[in-house]
């Protein structure tokens, strides 16, 4: 009994020294190879790290399929009813806090703000307290602080009242610290780091993808038209609307690989095949655009330019007839695989008939094509994501305009008939409305240019007319999506209305 007790106050003993030795003077590296201490030492620590924010916009590639399947413009479609469940659900408003497509969105988009928060915290002196100054260091937090709206945007789009933070990242401890904060709050966050951005950012980027000026701007302006200040926005979206952008001649080119970073993009949300991706479990998170392989054509075969997908996001007949005979952007967003097949005899085109909701047509924007992706060819598409294009910066101007309190309908027909001039290759379409009609003829306008690019549900929601256009959608419930089941649980945050 005696050597017992010895031997254990001896391991007191090692156990009390080894707890003072690990809070006095204990140093991480004993246990780590890595730890934050090592990150941000010089201005390329700086620079890798900011190229990290960027990288979780990409996993959002969801976020564009969805926007049009929980409106008017497209049906999941798959192999079956139980084939992507997640947007069976968004598509049939059956909706469930158990979503997976859902739950990724949450996920990436506080994962991209996490990283611009860790940066955003040792931006004066990095974790050593040291302070790393370089030339361009400003413009380069203007990238941070725009990709950290980006991601609170998408957030407070999809979920309304969303864990706002911005002091750091956030660690396990902090799962239930946070609460809801209210949309109001988060769209006033979003604003401050836009104008943040728009402060430092250069207006052009020799590097294809990186935030300018105008991006950011842009996107203030659209924050601002779905706060309803449309004063405000006006004054914002001229600055790009005057700015050095074009739009393209063909509307087709736009979304052709060699049309990537034109004259009439933004931004866009680039992808690349460069080092293919075999990760099934992370499909969405590779450098390549998943998305695009979703919205192919099922067993395609033939000498077609196109490549077989598995026939989701497939475009409604409704938007099919919503195009005007001569508007060149109809046959570009919708492929209506039977006509296509009869004007190109020589292909010899084979295909299966999409099994689960078949409409007949597919997503031409973002159709799949041969020669375009690499590796784990479903999980490697390079397609970008024209995600803000100059046209839509006219129409959101245009809105803004005639909405204003001063309501300037000259410089919204303008800018309107730029966008149908470019549809129709012809002055005979102009709008010549004015006032409620004017307004109508906009909303009409960007559902035609900006078909199965994800923002046609949001559209719809913001300007009230989403429980009178879409089939199953509950006003009061809808607006919103469901949280994720998992942040109910475990950092015990309220659920929306109605779920």
């Amino acid at each position: 009994m005696k050597n017992i007790i010895q031997l254990s106050g001896f391991l007191l003993f090692l156990v009390m020294i080894t707890s003072c030795k690990k809070w006095v003077d204990y140093d991480p590296h004993d246990d780590y190879k890595v730890t934050d201490l090592d990150y941000l030492k010089s201005d390329a620590d700086y620079k890798s790290m900011a190229v990290s924010v960027y990288s979780p916009i990409q996993w959002l590639n969801q976020a564009v399929p969805i926007g049009d399947i929980a409106s008017d413009n497209a049906v999941a479609g798959g192999e079956n009813a139980s084939d992507v469940l997640g947007l069976q659900q968004i598509d049939d408003y059956t909706l469930t806090p158990n979503n997976d497509y859902l739950t990724e969105i949450w996920t990436s988009a506080y994962e991209g703000i996490n990283r611009a928060n860790y940066l955003d915290q040792y931006k004066a002196t990095n974790p050593g307290g040291a302070t790393v100054d370089f030339p361009g260091k400003d413009a380069l937090y203007g990238e941070v602080y725009f990709l950290r709206a980006y991601y609170y945007f998408t957030l407070v789009r999809f979920f309304g009242d969303v864990p706002l933070f911005v002091e750091k990242r956030l660690s396990i401890a902090d799962s239930r610290s946070l609460q809801r904060s209210p949309k109001a709050d988060v769209y006033n966050q979003i604003e401050t780091d836009l104008n943040n951005a728009i402060a430092v950012l250069p207006p052009t980027n020799p590097q294809a993808g990186r935030i300018t000026k105008y991006a950011a701007q842009a996107l203030l302006g659209k924050v601002l038209l779905y706060e309803n200040k449309f004063d405000a926005a006006a004054a914002m979206l001229e600055n790009v609307a005057t700015g050095p952008f074009s739009l393209v001649q063909n509307f087709g080119d736009i979304f052709l690989q060699g049309g990537e970073n034109g004259s009439e993009s933004v931004f866009e949300i680039q992808y690349s095949n460069l080092s293919p991706y075999y990760n099934w479990g992370g499909a969405t998170r590779g450098q390549g655009n998943y998305a695009v392989q979703q919205c192919g054509i099922r067993g395609l075969n033939g000498s077609s330019p196109y490549a077989p997908g598995w026939s989701t996001n497939l475009p409604t007949q409704d938007l099919a007839k919503a195009y005007a005979t001569g508007d060149q952007r109809k046959a570009v967003t919708v492929l209506d695989i039977e006509a296509y097949k009869a004007a190109n005899p020589g292909f010899n085109i084979s295909y299966q008939v999409a099994p689960y909701k078949n409409t007949g047509l597919y997503n031409q924007k973002y159709l799949p094509r041969k020669g375009e992706t690499s590796g784990q060819t479903e999980l490697n598409y390079l397609n970008n994501f024209r995600t803000i294009r100059f046209a839509d910066v006219l129409l959101m101007a245009a809105e803004a305009y005639n909405r204003s309190t001063a309501p300037n309908d000259g410089k919204a027909q303008t800018y309107l008939n730029k966008v149908r001039r470019r549809a129709f290759n012809d002055q005979l379409h102009d709008v010549t409305l004015t006032g409620a009609a004017l307004k109508q003829a906009i909303w009409d306008e960007r559902r035609l240019e900006l078909a199965m690019e994800g923002d046609r549900f949001f559209d719809l929601v913001r300007t009230g007319r989403a429980a009178t256009v879409i089939t199953g959608f509950k006003a009061g419930k809808n607006e919103l999506f469901p949280l994720p089941q998992r942040e109910i649980e475990v950092s015990q945050l309220p659920q929306n209305p109605g779920y």
